[in-house]
């Protein structure tokens, strides 16, 4: 085995490990990410003229963002939110079809950046919980400390 092939066999076990102790949020987080680095991947192979490799990099963000983060919306739980999102998602499938063929890397900027938007804004949520329930605990823990 040369060293390039054991560190993509580290890596997928990496990912692998990650995934099986991940709570659902983080697996969205981890959806995010994958498509994130698989349109830089894309505008590298672009602008290095790795045309194969490109198509292949863009298909792995539309499979991501069109069958992981559309696929993952509860639309009867989410209402509007999770409608919106679908047609957000919808989008920027269309836009990557759209790069893939003009070869345009200005079209990756712009699902990277709606893509960072909805990451940053999925973190937040996960962190407000955290914050939320760690006062629950706190709280909790006072009250009990002066009934005792």
């Amino acid at each position: 085995m040369n060293a390039f092939s054991a560190a993509n066999v580290y890596q997928k076990v990496g990912i692998e490990s990650a995934v099986a102790g991940a709570d659902s949020h983080e697996l969205i987080s981890m959806l995010f990410q994958g498509a994130l680095m698989a349109i830089a991947d894309s505008k590298y192979q672009m602008a290095h003229r790795q045309m194969r490799d490109k198509g292949h990099s863009i298909s792995r963000a539309i499979a991501i963002i069109g069958e992981g983060l559309h696929a993952s919306l509860n639309k009867e739980a989410g209402g509007q939110i999770a409608e919106n999102l679908g047609q957000l998602y919808e989008y920027m499938v269309q836009r990557l079809v759209t790069a893939n063929q003009t070869n345009d890397p200005v079209i990756l900027d712009e699902v990277s950046r709606h893509l960072g938007e909805l990451a940053g804004a999925w973190n937040a949520i996960r962190s407000q919980a955290v914050r939320t329930d760690r006062s629950a605990v706190s709280l909790s823990s006072s009250a009990t400390s002066r009934a005792a």
